[in-house]
């Protein structure tokens, strides 16, 4: 691996433009555009649709934004070497629609930032090590660096040490999973009470990806849909969820 050589707090990001494919458009977007006058979260990966990217980086920065947006942040932008259509079709296959995908394809805004390293071992060539950094009006305020080890380590860059640093005492959402089965109008009414509580959540359709009635029993004791899941307790279907809220 390449020797890390990461720029320093309060230095200014890398100067770079962005070629982005938006609505079948080749769009030029610039570090400018991203950071100037905002303040921005940047989390830089390996590779989209690697493993720890997928399951646990991306997903929770996704899940953290509107946390973030209440601390004055403008926006999280994902960034890894990656092309645009890798990035759009990786942000399309994650749901993750909070985040921006930022394609740093030529690997310059992470050389310039001293963490674009060689993974030729893996047939990857140069991609950025992972990392995560605030900043405010192009400036870097806080920047997390994951540790030189063989491998690709996940200790620091996560979104949760991101928001301790920004606010240690910031309200976390409540981890929601429905399951639901197609044309159950008890489910659209426990998943519109969720919309109107402000509660993201989950949804697992019965019929889907293996999930059968036999799972639904398996997992909840119960064989009627929807069943709710609140920071992993069930809490039952519609109606207990109205209790739920109004208690």
């Amino acid at each position: 691996m390449s020797k890390l050589s990461p720029i320093a707090e309060g230095q200014r990001v890398p100067n770079v433009t962005f070629p982005i494919r938006e609505n079948d458009e080749w769009v030029q977007v610039t570090s400018d555009d991203i950071f100037a006058d905002k303040t921005v979260i940047v989390f830089a990966l390996p590779g989209a649709f690697t493993p720890t990217c997928s399951s646990s980086h991306l997903p929770r920065y996704n899940e953290l934004v509107p946390v973030f947006k209440k601390q004055g942040v403008d926006e999280v932008v994902c960034l890894s070497v990656n092309d645009t259509f890798v990035m759009n079709a990786w942000q399309k296959d994650q749901g993750a629609d909070n985040i921006r995908f930022l394609p740093d394809g030529n690997g310059e805004f992470s050389q310039g930032m001293g963490l674009l390293v060689n993974k030729q071992g893996l047939g990857f060539g140069k991609r950025s090590w992972r990392y995560s950094m605030l900043v405010k009006n192009g400036v870097v305020e806080k920047l997390f660096v994951e540790p030189e080890k063989p491998g690709d380590p996940f200790e620091v860059s996560d979104a949760d040490t991101m928001l301790n640093h920004i606010n240690p005492n910031a309200e976390l959402p409540k981890r929601i999973t429905v399951i639901t089965k197609p044309g159950c109008p008890h489910c659209a009414r426990a998943k519109a009470l969720l919309t109107d509580n402000s509660h993201d959540y989950e949804e697992i359709v019965m019929g889907e990806e293996g999930i059968s009635y036999s799972s639904l029993f398996a997992i909840s004791g119960q064989s009627t849909a929807p069943q709710i899941f609140i920071e992993g307790e069930n809490i039952g279907g519609a109606d207990e969820l109205e209790a739920y809220f109004a208690g």
